[in-house]
């Protein structure tokens, strides 16, 4: 082979190595280019995915807190409603035991006329039983009399009607009035179907619960 050819060859080999390099080095830079963008892809993917879920788990923390102080809220709540009944129920237990002291009291008896008489135009009946404690039994037999008396002639000036009201006393003495009732009396007609609560016990419930507001305002005012 002549030098020329051998020149020649040795040239073309050189041109298809110089373009073989030049065709590698333009994969690797591509390569390498790719493989960059797909990094930067994955980090960014990377960063919203976590960035996301911290938002989820700040978002849960959020509302867990919410729940929990809405449940401590509610707690509160609960517990200083339960302070207030706690505080009124004991004011009306207090209230009734010294109701009590009434009945040991020298009016006492004028008392027990006028609830008798009460009862007996709130209930509006002619044959009426009255029950008592048995510690007021023999009070209550005395002072019947004058209450009927007292019932008779009111009704005749308020209202122009003669009334002739048989009243008696409750003879069974299983039926007696609690002790816990603190004085007063039931009356009863119609075979127990109509009955008339006038017990100490009854009127200091009703003059309670007429009152709530107000004794809710004086011990809890509003904001406290």
């Amino acid at each position: 082979m002549s030098t020329q050819a051998s020149a020649q060859i040795r040239q073309m080999a050189n041109f298809i190595l110089q373009e073989a390099h030049e065709k590698a080095n333009e994969i690797r830079v591509r390569t390498e280019h790719d493989f960059n963008l797909e990094k930067q892809t994955l980090i960014h993917k990377a960063k919203l995915d976590v960035h996301a879920e911290f938002e989820t788990k700040e978002k849960e923390r959020e509302v867990q807190a919410r729940i929990q102080k809405s449940t401590e809220l509610g707690n509160s709540r609960v517990q200083k409603m339960k302070y207030r009944d706690d505080l009124l129920n004991q004011l009306l237990k207090d209230a009734t035991a010294r109701a009590a002291v009434i009945s040991a009291q020298p009016n006492y008896p004028s008392l027990l006329t006028r609830l008798i008489v009460q009862a007996l135009i709130k209930i509006e009946e002619t044959d009426v039983v009255i029950y008592c404690r048995q510690a007021d039994l023999a009070m209550v037999t005395k002072v019947l009399p004058q209450a009927v008396s007292d019932l008779v002639k009111l009704m005749k000036e308020k209202a122009g009607v003669d009334v002739k009201p048989n009243v008696t006393v409750n003879q069974n003495r299983s039926k007696d009035l609690e002790t816990s009732t603190g004085g007063g009396i039931i009356a009863v007609a119609d075979d127990g179907r109509i009955v008339c609560d006038n017990t100490l016990e009854a009127r200091l419930n009703l003059v309670y619960i007429e009152l709530l507001p107000s004794i809710r305002a004086i011990l809890f005012p509003e904001g406290q």
